[in-house]
């Protein structure tokens, strides 16, 4: 999760603590709405993200979840 926190703090010219409190909105909005194989997909991605292995590929596989290619 800290790649994607720090990506965000970058994009959108904010403090990594409010990237941060951002990050963890969008995660608890995703774990609410998402049926549970899918929430606990994402946040592996996002675990794994933080221990060193990139999150390329995640916003594919994503909008795959959605129904896009």
């Amino acid at each position: 999760m800290d790649e994607l926190v720090k990506i965000v703090s970058e994009k959108a010219g904010i403090s990594e603590s409010q990237a941060r409190t951002a990050v963890e909105t969008v995660m608890g909005y995703l774990k609410d709405k998402l049926p549970a194989p899918l929430d606990t997909q994402v946040e592996k991605a996002l675990d794994n993200g933080s221990s060193g292995s990139s999150l390329e590929g995640l916003p594919e596989g994503l909008m795959g979840l959605f129904g896009d290619k």
